[in-house]
């Protein structure tokens, strides 16, 4: 890895203890990284920092490796900033329901790495209860070894509520699977009006949610409330989107009308005008 690339991470590195507010808490929200570590690589002693751990540090702190991408505020991306500020001032629970491929996870990385007390979690299907609240725990700075599960959850709980504006965003949270999803709701209890929470999933969600009620099974009622019984549905990527992401990545007339056709045909999933975006640059 060159130096200019370690000095790049190291600058985004700092943010990112800011944003945790000591070096120790910042680590303890890092997987493999250890407060040592982190502290040489914070003053410049790289001689011993093998590449592996560099790229792992990039990865966990969203720094960018240079792909020259542009992130450009789409009518989703603004509706979903606005429920995320809202959350986070207001501390109420929302539900955000889009269709894939239109800026969920972006944009809620990029508010997490943007604001202070804002933490990402990403859910998935093999996420067991201990992983979930390990993975809450790790994201707010706490050092999770030699701390069972209960004990955890209050410190996650002391520490949140300890903060003045607190939000817990859960990207891809239809993948908990059941039993996770009803620890939510003791999470929820202990937190009321003190952290703000967002969930962030597809339409998914909303036919389980049904099926939930129907058969009237445990915790969905009690979810569902807390949620104020509505999903917060973000409007789909429109060409005039498209339009706006090719102008600000600095694609000309001819550029953008391939891009377009290109996603047109994918219902303009965003992840395929990113590509389509790319390969255009790369064929100037």
């Amino acid at each position: 890895m060159r130096t200019s690339e370690k000095q790049q991470i190291t600058e985004s590195l700092k943010a990112y203890v800011v944003k945790y507010g000591s070096q120790n808490k910042a680590a303890q929200s890092l997987a493999g990284i250890s407060a040592a570590t982190l502290s040489q690589m914070l003053k410049g002693n790289w001689a011993n920092i093998a590449d592996e751990m560099w790229k792992n540090v990039a990865s966990q702190i969203s720094h960018k490796q240079g792909d020259g991408w542009q992130i450009v505020e789409t009518t989703a991306y603004k509706e979903m900033v606005f429920a995320l500020n809202d959350a986070k001032q207001w501390k109420n629970v929302t539900w955000v329901v889009g269709d894939a491929g239109c800026g969920k996870t972006t944009t809620a990385r990029l508010f997490a790495d943007e604001q202070r007390e804002a933490f990402y979690v990403l859910c998935s299907e093999d996420m067991r209860k201990s992983d979930f609240v390990r993975e809450i725990a790790r994201k707010v700075g706490l050092r999770t070894e030699g701390y069972s599960i209960r004990e955890l959850l209050d410190r996650i709980i002391d520490s949140l509520v300890q903060m003045e504006e607190p939000l817990l965003i859960f990207d891809e949270a239809d993948k908990l699977t059941e039993r996770v999803f009803h620890y939510f709701i003791d999470l929820y209890n202990r937190l009321e009006d003190k952290c703000g929470i967002v969930f962030f999933s597809t339409s998914y969600i909303k036919r389980r949610m049904q099926m939930g009620l129907r058969y009237n099974k445990c915790g969905y009622n009690e979810i569902h409330s807390r949620m104020g019984r509505k999903f917060f549905e973000v409007e789909r990527t429109s060409p005039n989107d498209v339009y706006a992401i090719c102008a600000g990545n600095g694609l000309n007339e001819k550029q953008t009308s391939a891009v377009m056709k290109d996603a047109g045909q994918y219902d303009f999933d965003l992840r395929r005008v990113k590509k389509a975006v790319h390969k255009q640059k790369r064929m100037k």
